[in-house]
């Protein structure tokens, strides 16, 4: 099972096990580190200072913004452009109702489409948007869980491989299994799971 923090002395064994995020930072003002960011950060944070001598781990510079567009302030339209610095808030998703009506919202598929496509028009974005919905009318569709949701990934793996089995099943196997280790502190389904409930 799980050792305390206390017992591990490397980055190496910190890395066997699974961390919850609220973990994570208490292990962060325990050892004096930013608790600030997300639960990967954290780690990689703390896997670093247990291998050198306590020490922040270096963080690159962002990269700034090179577009001055005021997403909160400007009259927004088809043919706007979308820029480095695109801005999520509520100009630019009254801007997508009006388009698409009070059904938008602007779920990470989106927004990961519209920062990666700087140069491209809200016309283009109106249209992926619809073409990310349209995707759920296919029986056969399935939302992208994405990688650092353990949990996500873990529930829909068990339940269907287990058709007919209830969450709190899947939710046991999971608090089981999270304890043990594991490569890279990823736990994975696998029908022997099973066996934890």
């Amino acid at each position: 099972m799980r050792p305390d923090f206390s017992e591990i002395k490397t980055a190496k064994e910190f890395n066997q096990w699974y961390w919850m995020k609220d973990e994570l930072i208490a292990i962060c003002k325990l050892c004096g580190l930013p608790y600030q960011g997300g639960k990967f950060t954290l780690r990689d944070r703390i896997m670093y200072a247990l291998d050198h001598d306590g020490a922040l781990m270096p963080t690159p510079k962002k990269q700034k913004p090179s577009s001055k567009f005021d997403w909160a302030k400007a009259s927004l339209t088809l043919d706007t452009t979308i820029t480095d610095n695109v801005s999520f808030g509520p100009n630019f998703r009254n801007f997508m109702k009006s388009q698409v009506g009070d059904k938008f919202s602007c779920h990470s598929d989106f927004m990961d489409w519209v920062k990666s496509h700087a140069g491209s028009t809200l016309k283009d974005a109106v249209e992926e948007w619809v073409n990310l919905e349209n995707r759920k009318k296919d029986p056969a569709f399935k939302r992208d869980i994405a990688h650092h949701n353990m949990l996500c990934q873990y529930v829909r793996d068990f339940m269907e491989d287990n058709p007919g089995s209830k969450l709190n099943q899947a939710l046991s196997c999971w608090n089981k299994k999270r304890m043990l280790p594991m490569t890279d502190g990823f736990v994975v389904y696998h029908t022997s799971d099973l066996q934890l409930s």
